[in-house]
């Protein structure tokens, strides 16, 4: 299962780009997410282990695209790339999820750390 860093990621944004698959509730996104996402709130049925919550939805993203999905911290959108990889899609998980992205943005020292330690992996 692959994963990209927000520093790949931001490049690579906007109408050529992949597909990002915002999979945290509604109020979350609505308060902060990526310009161009695309919100599935199924993050708490994942969470809970209820894959069909997303497989029921697989008709809202596209299959001729890369999809990158993205959770709080990665984890969880690791869980929905598993499901879409095994759906035939071509799926990635942000790094760090938002906040990953946030530090990004900011260039918090927490992001730059992070992503040290990414880069040596």
């Amino acid at each position: 299962m692959s994963k990209i860093r927000p520093d790949e990621l931001a490049p690579r944004l906007g109408d050529d780009g992949p597909f990002l698959l915002d999979i945290r509730p509604a109020d979350e996104y609505r308060s902060d997410h990526i310009d161009g996402s695309h919100n599935l709130p199924v993050y708490d049925d994942l969470r809970a282990g209820d894959d069909d919550a997303l497989r029921q939805r697989l008709d809202e993203i596209p299959r001729d695209r890369g999809v990158v999905t993205v959770c709080k911290m990665g984890i969880v959108a690791k869980r929905a790339t598993g499901i879409l990889d095994d759906e035939g899609y071509d799926a990635t998980t942000l790094a760090g999820g938002m906040s990953g992205w946030r530090g990004y943005e900011t260039g918090s020292l927490g992001y730059t750390l992070r992503s040290l330690l990414w880069k040596l992996r």
